[in-house]
């Protein structure tokens, strides 16, 4: 399912957004037009942390979350911020070092106006970083546990749903930073995450199990409306794709081992390629825009741009995940593992 999910975050960035976002690429002879991976992501992130947090102890869980997210985000944005430096576009964003800095701390949430994405697939970081640090909080608390969760569940999702008409009528700037800074027209994606581990567990029974997917799939379309001069206007294929999504999601959980239905030739590329998901979910987007405009500018169609964007962001994210992601993550639970020995001894 992850490895799924990025690739579909990848085409829809390379036959989409890309075009959106610069007009003068050639349009691709495929479009597949639905924000759906990213989301999705977010959802088997929370049902992983539930699956995980158990084991061994809440602060080893919690920095082992920390080594494994933000090393490799780190080099992610300093490679995307000199890629771009030394392959200048005439007409694009041309990040300063300022920019470099906001994007280090992860500002674009708070203020969108003032700092800007080195690449826009990196919004899924901070909201990670935070789901990550509420369950553990959570878990050591006892609001994680039982039927306390249930309500902390509920609460997260119908309190961003009665804030939305405000939210979508030019809220003073304040509260707007509050609101997206901490992610709260999100936190069902994290919701039903944590709702299809309860059920996939037989935690909570399916009439509730159902009645909270519906409560989350009511929170994905409000999030799906967007503000124009025209109005409010929804996006229903990609609220549609990510609703499905949920329950492709749920029933994978609950259902038996895909072992069973995947084929045994296609089980070690999906693994690897699964392994290199977060590096490539880091390197794709704006190195890809970059290398189809170079690609472009010497004559190449678009099907082979496409093609290579998508070959470029997998070399880059399997590069990120050997060199940063898996040797930081070891050394970091090293360091960590010792100084608990230390202490201990």
């Amino acid at each position: 399912m992850r490895a799924g999910c990025v690739g579909l975050v990848m085409l829809y960035h390379a036959t989409f957004l890309s075009v959106y976002l610069h007009p003068e690429l050639i349009p691709r002879n495929f479009v597949f037009p639905y924000q759906v991976g990213a989301s999705l992501l977010l959802v088997i992130s929370a049902y992983f942390a539930c699956v995980t947090i158990g084991r061994g102890t809440l602060l080893r869980y919690w920095w082992g979350r920390i080594a494994r997210l933000l090393p490799p985000f780190l080099a992610a944005v300093v490679v995307i911020y000199l890629g771009i430096r030394l392959l200048p576009i005439e007409g694009w964003f041309a990040p300063t070092g300022s920019d470099l800095a906001a994007n280090l701390f992860m500002l674009w949430n708070w203020r969108p106006s003032e700092y800007f994405y080195i690449d826009g697939s990196h919004w899924t970081v901070p909201l990670q970083l935070m789901g990550f640090s509420a369950a553990a909080m959570l878990y050591a608390s006892r609001y994680g546990h039982g039927r306390r969760i249930l309500l902390v569940l509920w609460v997260a999702v119908l309190v961003p749903a009665a804030q939305w008409p405000l939210r979508v009528t030019q809220p003073p700037e304040w509260y707007r930073t509050v609101v997206d800074g901490i992610g709260m027209h999100r936190w069902h994606l994290f919701v039903v995450g944590v709702a299809i581990w309860l059920w996939s567990t037989k935690r909570i029974g399916t009439p509730h199990f159902a009645l909270m997917l519906s409560a989350c799939m009511l929170g994905q379309a409000l999030h799906n409306y967007a503000e124009t001069p025209e109005g409010l206007v929804a996006d229903w294929g990609s609220t549609v794709a990510v609703c499905v999504g949920m329950i492709v999601v749920a029933l994978t959980a609950r259902g038996p081992d895909w072992n069973r239905v995947i084929p045994q030739w296609a089980r070690r590329p999906i693994q690897w390629f699964a392994g290199i998901s977060y590096g490539v979910f880091l390197m794709h987007q704006t190195l890809g825009y970059v290398v189809s405009r170079l690609l472009q500018d010497l004559g190449v169609g678009p099907t082979l741009q496409t093609a290579a964007f998508l070959v470029n962001g997998v070399l880059l994210g399997w590069a990120l995940t050997k060199l940063v992601e898996r040797p930081a993550h070891r050394m970091l639970m090293t360091t960590y593992d010792r100084y608990i020995s230390r202490r201990a001894a």
